[in-house]
């Protein structure tokens, strides 16, 4: 089986030549494509080998970091976001087969789409030559994340969270505003609220985006 000429151009970026195509092929392949076996399985074996690659960079990183200074990093680093990030800087959306109704909903700019083939494609390459091909890969496109993961990577909604109990009060309220524009590129607004009436709101194309963004605005108002 050969490659097209897009899929090789992608082969390229992730600097990883398939001894087996057919992997690739089927890691780009979204559920709506039909008619094939698609990625949902490689993306499955794609998460662990990537939570593997990552919790051994981030131990080799910092030797004397205990699992609560490591495991929120762990969390930032593997988390559908990011996914999605690195699966954009490889122009990875480029190279899935989608259905017609999924293509037509702009299925190749969607997070969750790319960050599933990105974990997909993971696979793929450990399934072909092994876990350190897939682990050079891996650590050559999370580098500068891995790097600039910052020692309390606690999430802005926990920590925010742990602000308003040490404090006595109820937890944080996260409220939808609004949501507009199309089904494959929405917009939400959402607003942090403090039971004792300070509020802060942010705007992001999800929900679990806008609302931490919501909870560091009003956690840096607070302790600015």
């Amino acid at each position: 089986m050969k490659l097209s000429s897009a899929l090789k151009a992608l082969s390229e970026r992730l600097e990883h030549e398939f001894r087996d195509p057919s992997l690739l092929i089927r890691a780009l392949t979204h559920g709506s494509h039909g008619g094939e076996a698609d990625n949902q399985r490689l993306e499955f074996l794609g998460d662990r080998v990537l939570g593997l690659v990552i919790a051994e960079a981030l131990l080799e990183a910092d030797p004397r970091a205990d699992e609560g200074r490591i495991a929120p990093r762990f969390n930032t680093l593997v988390r559908r976001e990011t996914c999605a990030e690195v699966a954009r800087q490889v122009d990875l959306g480029a190279g899935l087969k989608l259905g017609r109704s999924e293509m037509l909903g702009g299925g190749r700019r969607k997070e969750a789409v790319l960050a599933d083939a990105m974990e997909a494609v993971i696979a793929a390459v450990y399934l072909d030559a092994g876990l350190d091909a897939a682990r050079r890969m891996i650590l050559r496109l999370w580098a500068g994340r891995i790097a600039a993961a910052p020692e309390d990577a606690r999430d802005a909604k926990s920590a925010l969270q742990e602000w308003a109990q040490a404090r006595g009060m109820t937890p944080p309220d996260y409220v939808l505003v609004s949501r507009e524009g199309p089904d494959h590129a929405p917009r939400f607004v959402i607003e942090a609220r403090l039971s004792t009436g300070e509020v802060e709101r942010a705007e992001a194309a999800t929900k679990r985006v806008a609302e931490h963004a919501a909870a560091a605005a009003l956690l840096g108002r607070l302790e600015g």
